[in-house]
This record gives C-alpha cells, sequence and structure tokens, in this order.
C-alpha cells in the first residue's frame, strides 16, 4: 500500500507519536507575509546608507513604527522572535549618534552573551568612528574601564553593574550622564519578580541621576509577546504614555507545533517515562533525519546528562553524528562560548542542547527544530523558545511534558494550551524591603529632597522617614535626607535577585569560590547542613551552615539524591487590606508574617523520587513579612461533604493544586510562592488556607491571585478532577517543595471541597476506590 512521502525531517517521528499516542496534539502555522515599509526620509542620511550596505532596503512595518514612536517618546516593541527588534532600537540611537557627536547611549541586557552580540551588530553598520560601542561589565578588565569611560558612546552592561558599578560612581560618569541621549532595556520581560522589582528601582534612580547631570534620556524597550507590555514598560521607567508596538510585520515560517507526552509505565501511581530519556530519542531521530535542533530543559546537570544521552543513541552512526551534538550552558568561559556560538552560526553543527542561556535573542543562525523539555515556567519563554524552530522557512516546535502538575494540565487540554494567552509580567517596585534598600542606594548618590518623587514616586519620603526611624538615614535642616553612616556602600549589600537586604552566602570550600548568596529566610530551607544545593545547574552538598556567621559551607556533588526539607509553618496576619465573600468563602488579601522551623530533611533518590532516609535537624526560627491571600471556610459545610479525618488532607492538597497553577496567572514559578493549610487557625477560628508571595515583602504574585481567585480554583479543580491517578500524584495534589513532605494529602477531599466552592454538580460521584489520605 502506497503512503505518502514524509516532506518534513520529522514527518515520520510524528506519525510514529500519532500511532503510538505520545503525540497529544499537532498544528500547524504560517506561514505568513512579510509588511514593509520604507525607511523615514529623516532617519539620517549616513544611517540609511548603513542599511543600504547591509542589504536592508525595507524595513518591517513595526522597525519603521518603533523608529517613529522612539523619536516621540518612550516606547516598547513586543513582537515575536526572529522578528528584527534589535533593529527597532539600534535605528534611533544611530541616528541620533550620527546627529550629535557628543551624544551617548546605554544598552542593558540581562546576559553578557547578549551585550557580546550586540556589539558585534552595532560594529557591523559600519559607521566608523561615530559609532564607538563598548561592553562594561564585570568581565571588563580594569585598566580599560577609563577609556570606555572617557570614549565609548554606545555603552553595553547589565542591571548588576549599573546598580552597583555605574550610579554610586556617577562621578567618574560625568561624560556619560550629561550626554545620555537613549537608555536601551532589552529582553524586559525577563525583569518581573524580584528581579524586576529591583531593577524598576534601578531604572528610576538613573532616570534620577541623569536629570541631575542635565539629561532625560530617551527610553527604549524591547520584549518578548507578553499580555502587559504598557504596564511593564511604565512599572518599569515610572514613566507614563509610553508608546507599545506590538504588530509584528516580520514573516512567519511555517512551522509545525507538536505536543508530546512520554507514555505511562504505572498508571494507578500516574508514573512517565522519564522525560529525558524521551527528549533523547527523539532528539536522536531529529539529527538522523537531517534536522538541525536547538533542545532546552532546565538545569546545566539535565543538560549534560542529556547530551550524554543523544551522543549515545547515535554512537555506531556514520559520518560521526554523535560528535555534531554538544551542550551549551553557563559556566564556560567566554572563549569556549563564543567557539560555539561560531560553530552553530557556521552550521557545523547538529544539534545543541541547552538551558534558558539561549532562550534569549542571541543570533545563532537557522535551526529547523526546536525541543522544550518539560514547560519552562511560562507561555511566553515557551514561545520564544518555540522562535528559534524555523529560521529557514519551516520548523517544528515540540512541547515534551513532564510529570509536573501543570505539564499534564496542559496534555488533557491541548487546545486551550495552543490558545493560551501570553502571561503578564508583574513586579512591584514598592515591595518595601526593596524599595527601601533602593532609597538608600539613592541617598548616597545625592541628597533626597522634594523635587525626587517624579522619579523616586509619591510615596517616597514615607519610605525614607521609615529609614530615618532605622538610623540609616537622617534629615538635614533643609529638609533634604542624606545617610547616617558616610562611609557606607549601600549598593554593594543590595543583590537584585533577592528581596531581603539580609542574605548568607555560599562558598565552595574545594575553590574557595564564592557561588553566590540567598536570602536569610529561606537559608534553613535551602543550605542547611546536608542539603543538596544547585547552581548553575551543577550539585554541591552542603557541609555546615554557619549561623553566626551567615554562611553556607559547600561542596561538589556528585551522589544520585536530592533533598527536600521537612518544616513547621506558622503564619499570622497583620493588616487586611482587602476583603470580598464568594464562593461560600471569606477571601481576604493583605500582610502576613511567615514563620518556619526546619524539622528534619529527606534523602530522595533522583531516578525514582524514593525516600532514602530522613535526617533531623536541630535549626532556630526564622520569619519574614510578606503579602498573601487566604480563605477561611465553614466548617459545617465541610464536614457535610468531607468526612473529618479527611479534613486536613483536603485542605492540603487544595492549596497545593492552587498553588501548582497560580503560575497560569501570573509570570512566577511554584517555588516563588508558599502556602499553609490549617483545619483550625488562631485568628480566623476556623478552617483556612493562605497562599504567600516567598519572597519577604512580596512582589504582587498573590496579589493578583487574589483578584482572579475564580480562575485560581476553577483550574485547581481541572486539575485534579482530571487527573487519572487514584490517591494524588505529582501531576497533581504532590509538590516537589511540601514542608511537610506531601503527608497528609487527601486527593477527593480537595476534589469535593473546590466542587463545593464552584457548585459543580455530580462530582461526589467519583470513583470510592480514592477515598483515602494519599501519604507519599
Amino acid at each position: 500500500m502506497a503512503t505518502e512521502p514524509a516532506i518534513d525531517p520529522w514527518s515520520a517521528l510524528l506519525e510514529q507519536g500519532r500511532a503510538d499516542g505520545r503525540l497529544v496534539r499537532s498544528a500547524r502555522e504560517g506561514p505568513g507575509a512579510a509588511t514593509f515599509a520604507d525607511p523615514p526620509a529623516e532617519l539620517h542620511a549616513d544611517v540609511r546608507a548603513a542599511l543600504a550596505r547591509a542589504g536592508i532596503e525595507r524595513l518591517y512595518s513595526h522597525q519603521e513604527q518603533a523608529l517613529l514612536a522612539a523619536w516621540a517618546g518612550p516606547t516598547i516593541v513586543t513582537t515575536g522572535t526572529a522578528s528584527g527588534k534589535s533593529l527597532c532600537f539600534n535605528l534611533p540611537t544611530l541616528d541620533v549618534l550620527c546627529r550629535d557627536a557628543h551624544a551617548r547611549a546605554l544598552y542593558l541586557y540581562p546576559t553578557k552573551a547578549l551585550a557580546q552580540d550586540q556589539a558585534r551588530a552595532l560594529a557591523a553598520f559600519g559607521l566608523g568612528e561615530r559609532v564607538r560601542p563598548a561592553i562594561y561589565d564585570g568581565d571588563t578588565p580594569r585598566e580599560t574601564r577609563a577609556q570606555i569611560r572617557r570614549r565609548a558612546n554606545v555603552v553595553l552592561s547589565n542591571p548588576d553593574m549599573l546598580h552597583v558599578g555605574i550610579l554610586p560612581n556617577h562621578a567618574a560618569w560625568g561624560t556619560l550622564l550629561s550626554n545620555l541621549a537613549v537608555v536601551v532595556v532589552d529582553e524586559a520581560h525577563v525583569y518581573r519578580g524580584v528581579f524586576g522589582s529591583h531593577v524598576a528601582n534601578v531604572l528610576r534612580r538613573l532616570r534620577r541621576i541623569a536629570a541631575a547631570y542635565g539629561t532625560r534620556p530617551r527610553f527604549v524597550l524591547a520584549s518578548a509577546t507578553i499580555a502587559n507590555p504598557l504596564e511593564l514598560a511604565e512599572r518599569l521607567t515610572g514613566l507614563e504614555d509610553v508608546n507599545v508596538i506590538e504588530q509584528d510585520g516580520s514573516p512567519a515560517p511555517r512551522r509545525q507545533i507538536a505536543m508530546w507526552n512520554p507514555p505511562l509505565t504505572d498508571e494507578a501511581l500516574g508514573l512517565r517515562r522519564s522525560a529525558i530519556g524521551e527528549a533523547a530519542e527523539l532528539v536522536a531521530q531529529l539529527v538522523r533525519a537531517d534536522a538541525r535542533a536547538i533542545c532546552f530543559i532546565k538545569s546545566r546537570r539535565a543538560v549534560e546528562l542529556l547530551t550524554r544521552l543523544v551522543q549515545e543513541e547515535l554512537k555506531d552512526e556514520p559520518n560521526d553524528l554523535a560528535e555534531l551534538v554538544v551542550p551549551y550552558r553557563a559556566g564556560y568561559t567566554p572563549q569556549q562560548r563564543r567557539e560555539l556560538e561560531g560553530r552553530l552560526m557556521r552550521g557545523e553543527l547538529r544539534a545543541v542542547i541547552t538551558t534558558d542561556a539561549l532562550e534569549l535573542g542571541i543570533d545563532i543562525g537557522e535551526l529547523d527544530a526546536a525541543v522544550v523539555v518539560t514547560f519552562p515556567g511560562t507561555v511566553a519563554s515557551l514561545r520564544q523558545m518555540w522562535g528559534r524552530a524555523g529560521r529557514r522557512g519551516r520548523g517544528l516546535a515540540l512541547y515534551l511534558a513532564g510529570e509536573d502538575a501543570l505539564d499534564q494540565f496542559f496534555c488533557r487540554h491541548p487546545e486551550e494550551f495552543l490558545q493560551r494567552p501570553v502571561e503578564a509580567a508583574i513586579l512591584d517596585h514598592e515591595s518595601p524591603q526593596i524599595q527601601l534598600a533602593h532609597l538608600l542606594c539613592a541617598a548616597f548618590e545625592g541628597p533626597l529632597s522634594g523635587a525626587d518623587a517624579e522619579f523616586l514616586g509619591p510615596r517616597w519620603e514615607a519610605a525614607a522617614e521609615q529609614l530615618a526611624g532605622r538610623g540609616e538615614l537622617r534629615r538635614r535642616r533643609d529638609g533634604a535626607f542624606v545617610p547616617r553612616h558616610a562611609g557606607e556602600y549601600p549598593a554593594a549589600a543590595v543583590s537584585l535577585r533577592s528581596a531581603s537586604l539580609e542574605s548568607f552566602a555560599i562558598v565552595d570550600v574545594s575553590s574557595g569560590e564564592l557561588l553566590g548568596t540567598t536570602e536569610a529566610a529561606r537559608a534553613h530551607t535551602t543550605v542547611h547542613q546536608g542539603a543538596i544545593y544547585m547552581h548553575l545547574g551543577r550539585s554541591y552538598e552542603v557541609q555546615e551552615l554557619d549561623i553566626e556567621r551567615r554562611r553556607a559551607l559547600v561542596a561538589p556533588f556528585t551522589g544520585d539524591w536530592y533533598t527536600q526539607p521537612k518544616r513547621e509553618t506558622d503564619t499570622a496576619i497583620e493588616r487586611l487590606l482587602d476583603r470580598r465573600e464568594l464562593f461560600g468563602v471569606t477571601l481576604s488579601f493583605g500582610e502576613v508574617s511567615v514563620t518556619d522551623t526546619v524539622l528534619a530533611y529527606q534523602r530522595r533518590r533522583w531516578a525514582d523520587h524514593a525516600q532514602l532516609d530522613l535526617v533531623t535537624l536541630d535549626l532556630p526560627q526564622t520569619s519574614f513579612a510578606t503579602q498573601a491571600l487566604w480563605y477561611e471556610l465553614d466548617v459545617e459545610t465541610l464536614q457535610r461533604e468531607i468526612p473529618l479525618e479527611e479534613l486536613l488532607g483536603a485542605l492540603h492538597a487544595t492549596e497545593h493544586a492552587q498553588i501548582a497553577v497560580l503560575p497560569l496567572i501570573a509570570m512566577c514559578d511554584r517555588w516563588d510562592i508558599g502556602g499553609l493549610s490549617t483545619n483550625l487557625h488562631p485568628q480566623t477560628g476556623g478552617p483556612t488556607i493562605f497562599i504567600y508571595d516567598g519572597h519577604p515583602g512580596g512582589v504582587g504574585l498573590t496579589r493578583a491571585a487574589f483578584l482572579r481567585f475564580e480562575e485560581l480554583c476553577r483550574d485547581a479543580h481541572r486539575l485534579i478532577a482530571e487527573c487519572p491517578c487514584r490517591a494524588g500524584c505529582p501531576s497533581c495534589v504532590q509538590s516537589p517543595k511540601c514542608g511537610n513532605l506531601n503527608e497528609p494529602l487527601s486527593k477527593l477531599g480537595a476534589r469535593l471541597l473546590l466542587a463545593g466552592m464552584l457548585g459543580v454538580v455530580g462530582d461526589s460521584e467519583a470513583d470510592p476506590g480514592v477515598r483515602k489520605t494519599s501519604i507519599c
């Protein structure tokens, strides 16, 4: 019998998946024609000539619109991957540099590789001495820094260097600041949550210092597609009336979309084949079929393991195919990274296995297929990764699900998933601990006065009074606030990745290297003695947690287990900010204090998550203030629906399910969220579930959940009701971060509780075989 010939390198692979059920859903998108526009006549003649030399006779429509918008005011461009966003901010920058020999521009990138990529792109315009780009980051040799400050008219840096190196030393940067015409913030969607809340404060400090030097630079932001580009731009910069460019004029390739679910190995327990093993098979098949592929996976350890598995699959293939599969991750030297990027650009490699290091807009040439192993946390990130595929006019974008709750939720609703809008990027520059830290930095950079409301917001003075009350600022006779301790350097104490000023250093005892820091509020759960700590994908075992010296001493670890802390958590309601009645519960939002005591930790084997042992710990309590939502349930109603012995397990499982689906509402990870469920809370007097921001002070995540609580409950109910397991599994109510080690849990109880709240009829007819508490 004749069969239709495979027209794409992946056609046979998809047919195989369709036949055995692993291919959950496939769809096609594109191709789409480009929309063009002529470069504006007002664009400087030398820039137009540079475009012509590069073979660019016409612009995409969004590039032309972005140029006109950037001339008019602050602008954010949010179009797809490979849509030419760089030209959207390069053209207005080059235009002003060609018109004004004294003008300066500052480009901010979240990664060093992106800055290096853009420096090459700027130099390629061939505008000679009029465009003098230079990278200024932690790797910049000290002997060249003074020359960069004097000579470069495009400084490419990152928010961390701006925060700790440029703003506190603004006197040395007088030439840049007094001529600053353009500030570019690329990959703006990365700046969300704690990191985004810090960067929003850093950009306000930049605007304030630039104004002190007599400049008001234009801001141009570029972002992947997100739900709230205008809000993000305004919250990041503090500016109003931002222009939004979101109609993509670039051509869209013909792209095949595939959702892939590894087969079940134990239906009762909900266990599936390892996502890494499945990914190795898929990537090897793509390489054999002559497709150039990129595969994204979350950790550096997983990158190395998956690369080895793919190479093992290909070891007997001719033409040394196994040697053309390479890993790409953080931790390489700059020379190693450049060599790999060059081989990718030249088409010498057949597959690259990477963390999200290549999610962002680094130019690595033309690829056919993009495989994303497990949900990367947001639809926005997933679509950006998928955008790597099809740069030769056709492509495969494949999402390979894991056993996590969200992965399996999506596999049960593939149509909804494929049509799901991208999320909103949430940040809060006035998160108390973050804002206070940056006010102290701003006061170091120059006295705080009434005129600063334009940059720091209308409530900055109340926050400054708090700092004065703590003895960190003092008020002069003229009303200005200045540091009380003149010799201190506050920026050095503020990490842009942490919501807390108090932190623990993490030191590798084998090399003496400072790996990083962790918030004091999280140290006991993440770096207690015996904990397995992950840094840039590499595993370390904590040898000692020195509480007095605020440091954790770690050593490289190659074992086959991970650790999970067992802790006792209490929440105290400090301040009620909002309240409403719905679904028969009292729903509240406000400020709480969270107190944790880490009692012990479990060691679990990586391969099957089996418990190896439980080790007790003796650690003091820790506490932090944050934001939370909580809801109080009527005990009589609950007891009519749920047996008393199931009640605590039902509350606990409901909390887990709601935390699992909260990332569908806000761009966050479940590790950014904490929870507590109790059948009797001392302040509410009854059964209560708390869901709180896991970072001190909070950054608005649970506020978003409070406002969209109905959606949170519906998604959590569907997650539980549709999972085929009998008594709870990692795909529904079990959590990898549960402080009670997933005890007790009642899947049926949670299902009945949420069905009762939502008024779902008939859900009590669930399989009676699941009426028991799940303990894992």
